[in-house]
């Protein structure tokens, strides 16, 4: 009788501690997501919010980079397309999708 006391005595402490560490595993897991978000997620949100805000308020005018390093002046904007004059000769007009814009610099009024 002892004996078998003794050994579901052992046996609990070990299911006990078994609880435990799935437990911390657990909060550990949870807590790597938790940093795996803030870190690399919502920045990420944050800049493809502020890119859209960006696009949306360009206006004919405006000095744009895109995003191969070329700076030109918007000529015209359409639904998802941009026509831009590069360099001083007027006849250097590309079209081109809104994706392909880094910066925008508004025009001096």
């Amino acid at each position: 009788m002892l004996l078998t006391d003794g050994a579901a005595a052992a046996g609990s402490a070990q299911a006990g501690a078994a609880g435990g560490l799935g437990l911390s595993y657990i909060i550990s897991i949870v807590a790597m997501i938790a940093i795996f978000y803030f870190l690399l997620l919502r920045p990420q949100k944050k800049e493809q919010k502020r890119m859209q805000e960006m696009l949306k308020e360009m206006e004919v005018g405006d000095v744009v980079v895109t995003t191969s390093g070329f700076y030109g002046v918007l000529i015209d904007i359409t639904e998802d397309d941009v026509i831009v004059e590069f360099g001083s000769n007027k006849n250097c007009r590309i079209p081109m999708r809104k994706s392909a814009i880094a910066q925008v610099e508004k025009a001096e009024k």
